[in-house]
């Protein structure tokens, strides 16, 4: 079955939030120790388009089976040029392809919309989130330890960093 990527609307809520979800109680993609709910999920697709940022679903038949988005990486003027990626992929269908497409739609709609940078922050001991931001040409930038914790045990943070339009004055 095809793989297709295509804006978020909120009626893909529903399928989102169990994808987040599952994240935020059985990894530490996540630094949350609790679920969300769906509203929570349809305010944050609602606030990310009114930014004038994308929420994309990657979809197999009728199913989500993946999510991505972009945002400010910091709410400041100075840092208007540059976003902060998040996605992630249901669990039955990692390494399937569906995280690298979620990510080359992403970076073509940052590109699109004058991005300068694109910047991802992965807990350390996500080989898989690491490996896959590496292969699209992510850098890694630095490297916090112990700035977050879960699971009763401190975690590292990455940042991984992607320069996009290079032709944008300051």
């Amino acid at each position: 079955m095809p793989l297709i990527v295509r804006d978020a609307t909120l009626e893909d809520a529903a399928e989102i939030l169990a994808i987040y979800n599952f994240a935020a109680l059985n990894t530490t993609a996540v630094w949350t120790d609790g679920p969300s709910d769906l509203e929570a999920r349809r305010d944050w697709i609602r606030a990310r388009g009114e930014a004038g940022y994308p929420v994309l679903v990657a979809m197999r038949g009728s199913d989500v089976v993946g999510f991505a988005s972009f945002g400010d990486f910091r709410p400041w003027p100075g840092y208007r040029h540059t976003v902060e990626n998040s996605v992630y992929v249901d669990e039955r269908h990692h390494r399937c392809g569906i995280g690298r497409s979620l990510m080359a739609a992403l970076i073509e709609r940052a590109t699109a919309m004058r991005k300068h940078t694109m910047i991802a922050g992965i807990e350390a001991a996500n080989a898989g989130s690491i490996a896959l931001h590496a292969s699209l040409g992510f850098s890694e930038v630095a490297r916090m330890p112990e700035v977050g914790c879960k699971f009763g045990r401190w975690l590292d943070l990455v940042f991984m960093q992607k320069r996009l339009a290079t032709d944008i004055a300051p």
